[in-house]
Protein backbone atom coordinates (compact mmCIF):
# COMPACT_ATOMS: atom_id res chain seq x y z
CA UNK A 1 0.00 0.00 0.00
CA UNK A 2 1.75 3.07 -1.04
CA UNK A 3 1.14 6.16 1.45
CA UNK A 4 2.12 9.88 0.77
CA UNK A 5 3.48 11.50 3.79
CA UNK A 6 2.95 15.23 2.38
CA UNK A 7 0.36 16.88 4.12
CA UNK A 8 -0.06 14.03 6.96
CA UNK A 9 1.88 15.05 10.32
CA UNK A 10 1.86 14.08 13.59
CA UNK A 11 -1.57 14.80 14.47
CA UNK A 12 -2.90 12.78 11.57
CA UNK A 13 -1.37 10.02 12.89
CA UNK A 14 -1.44 10.50 16.74
CA UNK A 15 -4.58 8.12 17.67
CA UNK A 16 -2.76 5.45 15.87
CA UNK A 17 0.60 6.05 16.78
CA UNK A 18 -0.74 6.09 20.56
CA UNK A 19 -2.31 2.54 19.61
CA UNK A 20 1.26 1.70 18.41
CA UNK A 21 2.65 2.38 21.61
CA UNK A 22 0.24 0.33 23.71
CA UNK A 23 1.28 -2.82 21.43
CA UNK A 24 4.80 -2.28 21.70
CA UNK A 25 4.47 -1.48 25.61
CA UNK A 26 2.92 -4.36 25.91
CA UNK A 27 5.56 -6.18 23.72
CA UNK A 28 8.25 -4.87 25.92
CA UNK A 29 7.00 -5.33 29.24
CA UNK A 30 9.62 -5.72 31.91
CA UNK A 31 12.06 -3.91 29.55
CA UNK A 32 11.67 -0.80 28.73
CA UNK A 33 8.99 1.99 30.98
CA UNK A 34 5.79 2.81 28.44
CA UNK A 35 7.07 6.23 28.58
CA UNK A 36 9.84 4.93 27.04
CA UNK A 37 8.31 2.61 24.13
CA UNK A 38 6.18 6.09 23.45
CA UNK A 39 8.93 8.61 22.95
CA UNK A 40 10.96 5.78 20.58
CA UNK A 41 7.37 5.57 18.33
CA UNK A 42 6.84 9.22 18.25
CA UNK A 43 10.40 10.02 17.41
CA UNK A 44 10.82 7.00 14.57
CA UNK A 45 7.65 7.92 13.04
CA UNK A 46 9.14 11.80 12.53
CA UNK A 47 12.63 10.25 11.41
CA UNK A 48 10.69 8.09 8.43
CA UNK A 49 8.18 11.30 7.86
CA UNK A 50 10.97 13.73 7.00
CA UNK A 51 10.89 11.35 3.43
CA UNK A 52 8.59 13.12 0.62
CA UNK A 53 6.58 9.77 0.19
CA UNK A 54 6.88 6.68 1.90
CA UNK A 55 6.33 3.29 0.09
CA UNK A 56 4.92 1.14 2.90
CA UNK A 57 2.27 2.32 5.20
CA UNK A 58 3.81 4.92 7.68
CA UNK A 59 2.23 3.92 10.86
CA UNK A 60 3.03 0.10 10.07
CA UNK A 61 6.12 1.37 9.30
CA UNK A 62 7.26 2.86 12.23
CA UNK A 63 6.15 0.33 14.05
CA UNK A 64 8.29 -2.63 12.73
CA UNK A 65 10.74 0.51 12.72
CA UNK A 66 10.36 1.01 16.09
CA UNK A 67 10.38 -2.93 17.44
CA UNK A 68 13.75 -3.18 15.32
CA UNK A 69 15.73 -0.10 17.68
CA UNK A 70 13.93 -1.63 20.81
CA UNK A 71 15.47 -4.40 20.51
CA UNK A 72 18.46 -3.25 19.94
CA UNK A 73 18.18 -0.76 22.31
CA UNK A 74 18.20 -3.80 24.61
CA UNK A 75 20.43 -5.33 23.43
CA UNK A 76 23.17 -2.54 23.53
CA UNK A 77 22.12 -2.03 27.34
CA UNK A 78 23.01 -6.08 28.32
CA UNK A 79 19.12 -6.01 28.81
CA UNK A 80 18.59 -9.08 26.79
CA UNK A 81 21.29 -11.57 25.26
CA UNK A 82 21.82 -11.93 21.35
CA UNK A 83 23.18 -15.10 20.50
CA UNK A 84 24.00 -14.61 17.13
CA UNK A 85 26.44 -11.92 16.05
CA UNK A 86 24.93 -8.63 14.91
CA UNK A 87 26.07 -6.86 11.61
CA UNK A 88 24.58 -3.49 10.17
CA UNK A 89 25.35 -1.91 6.73
CA UNK A 90 25.31 1.51 6.32
CA UNK A 91 25.43 3.45 3.30
CA UNK A 92 23.92 7.45 2.20
CA UNK A 93 20.64 6.66 1.36
CA UNK A 94 20.02 2.99 2.29
CA UNK A 95 18.37 2.48 -1.01
CA UNK A 96 20.80 0.30 -2.28
CA UNK A 97 24.34 -0.97 -1.53
CA UNK A 98 23.26 -1.60 2.09
CA UNK A 99 20.00 -2.95 1.59
CA UNK A 100 21.66 -5.40 -1.07
CA UNK A 101 24.13 -6.49 1.29
CA UNK A 102 21.32 -6.95 4.25
CA UNK A 103 19.69 -9.64 2.04
CA UNK A 104 22.27 -11.36 0.61
CA UNK A 105 24.05 -12.16 3.71
CA UNK A 106 20.69 -12.96 5.63
CA UNK A 107 20.36 -15.70 3.17
CA UNK A 108 24.26 -16.76 3.21
CA UNK A 109 23.85 -16.99 6.82
CA UNK A 110 20.59 -18.80 7.05
CA UNK A 111 19.62 -16.59 9.90
CA UNK A 112 21.86 -17.38 11.50
CA UNK A 113 23.59 -13.77 11.66
CA UNK A 114 21.31 -11.02 13.15
CA UNK A 115 21.37 -8.26 9.92
CA UNK A 116 20.15 -4.95 9.82
CA UNK A 117 20.84 -1.62 7.44
CA UNK A 118 20.34 1.84 7.71
CA UNK A 119 21.20 5.33 5.56
CA UNK A 120 22.90 8.79 6.80
CA UNK A 121 20.74 10.36 4.86
CA UNK A 122 17.71 7.94 3.34
CA UNK A 123 15.98 8.38 0.61
CA UNK A 124 12.12 7.95 0.22
CA UNK A 125 12.07 4.11 -1.16
CA UNK A 126 14.33 1.63 -2.35
CA UNK A 127 15.74 1.83 -5.98
CA UNK A 128 13.79 0.07 -8.23
CA UNK A 129 16.71 -1.53 -10.03
CA UNK A 130 18.20 -3.10 -7.25
CA UNK A 131 14.37 -4.22 -6.03
CA UNK A 132 14.61 -5.76 -9.97
CA UNK A 133 18.05 -7.32 -9.59
CA UNK A 134 17.43 -8.81 -6.45
CA UNK A 135 14.54 -10.49 -7.51
CA UNK A 136 16.20 -12.03 -10.20
CA UNK A 137 17.60 -14.34 -7.24
CA UNK A 138 14.37 -14.54 -6.04
CA UNK A 139 15.22 -12.14 -2.69
CA UNK A 140 11.93 -9.91 -2.29
CA UNK A 141 12.95 -6.07 -1.06
CA UNK A 142 9.37 -4.29 -2.26
CA UNK A 143 8.64 -4.28 1.54
CA UNK A 144 11.55 -3.33 2.57
CA UNK A 145 11.95 0.92 3.47
CA UNK A 146 14.78 3.09 3.92
CA UNK A 147 15.75 3.60 7.05
CA UNK A 148 17.74 6.51 8.93
CA UNK A 149 21.03 5.81 11.26
CA UNK A 150 20.19 5.63 14.79
CA UNK A 151 22.55 5.17 17.69
CA UNK A 152 20.83 2.36 19.31
CA UNK A 153 21.33 -0.23 15.80
CA UNK A 154 24.93 0.78 15.74
CA UNK A 155 25.29 0.06 19.75
CA UNK A 156 24.02 -3.04 19.62
CA UNK A 157 26.31 -4.18 16.36
CA UNK A 158 29.46 -6.24 16.70
CA UNK A 159 30.22 -5.20 13.03
CA UNK A 160 29.26 -2.16 11.02
CA UNK A 161 29.90 -2.08 7.26
CA UNK A 162 29.86 1.59 5.99
CA UNK A 163 29.58 2.37 2.17
CA UNK A 164 30.30 5.57 1.06
CA UNK A 165 28.96 7.33 3.85
CA UNK A 166 31.84 8.87 5.25
CA UNK A 167 32.35 9.49 8.83
CA UNK A 168 28.68 9.43 9.67
CA UNK A 169 28.24 6.14 11.79
CA UNK A 170 29.76 7.19 15.29
CA UNK A 171 32.52 5.34 16.68
CA UNK A 172 32.09 2.88 19.45
CA UNK A 173 34.58 0.89 20.99
CA UNK A 174 34.57 -3.00 20.93
CA UNK A 175 33.22 -2.95 17.64
CA UNK A 176 34.30 -4.00 14.02
CA UNK A 177 34.56 -1.44 11.49
CA UNK A 178 35.09 -2.37 7.52
CA UNK A 179 34.81 0.45 4.46
CA UNK A 180 33.39 -1.15 1.56
CA UNK A 181 34.61 1.04 -1.27
CA UNK A 182 31.41 0.09 -4.32
CA UNK A 183 29.54 2.21 -6.71
CA UNK A 184 26.12 3.50 -5.73
CA UNK A 185 23.96 1.94 -7.91
CA UNK A 186 21.76 5.08 -8.03
CA UNK A 187 20.32 6.03 -11.30
CA UNK A 188 22.24 3.14 -12.78
CA UNK A 189 21.17 0.88 -15.73
CA UNK A 190 20.40 -2.69 -14.44
CA UNK A 191 23.59 -4.19 -15.61
CA UNK A 192 25.39 -2.20 -13.97
CA UNK A 193 23.25 -2.50 -10.73
CA UNK A 194 24.18 -6.25 -11.15
CA UNK A 195 27.78 -6.28 -11.42
CA UNK A 196 27.33 -4.02 -7.99
CA UNK A 197 25.04 -6.90 -6.74
CA UNK A 198 27.67 -9.67 -7.36
CA UNK A 199 30.61 -7.93 -5.71
CA UNK A 200 28.36 -7.43 -2.90
CA UNK A 201 27.60 -11.15 -2.98
CA UNK A 202 31.26 -12.28 -3.08
CA UNK A 203 32.17 -9.88 0.09
CA UNK A 204 28.81 -11.18 1.94
CA UNK A 205 29.87 -14.69 1.35
CA UNK A 206 33.27 -14.16 2.74
CA UNK A 207 31.98 -11.97 5.99
CA UNK A 208 29.32 -14.93 6.94
CA UNK A 209 31.97 -17.46 6.38
CA UNK A 210 34.45 -15.86 9.01
CA UNK A 211 31.78 -14.70 11.67
CA UNK A 212 29.77 -17.56 11.33
CA UNK A 213 33.49 -19.64 11.87
CA UNK A 214 34.35 -17.60 14.91
CA UNK A 215 30.65 -17.86 16.32
CA UNK A 216 31.09 -21.33 16.19
CA UNK A 217 34.90 -21.24 17.83
CA UNK A 218 33.52 -19.61 20.75
CA UNK A 219 30.35 -21.93 21.46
Amino acid sequence: MTHSSRGLGLQDHSAVLHRISERLATRFTGVFATETVERYVFESYTALARTATITTYLPATTEHFTADRLTALATSKGISVSEAPEVLFVCVQNAGRSQMAAALLTVESKGRIRVRSAGSMPAAEVDPNVITVMSEMGLDLTKDYPKPLTDDVVRASDVVITMGCGDSCPIYTGKHYEDWDLPDPAGEPVDRVRAIRDAIHERVKALSASLLEKDQSLA
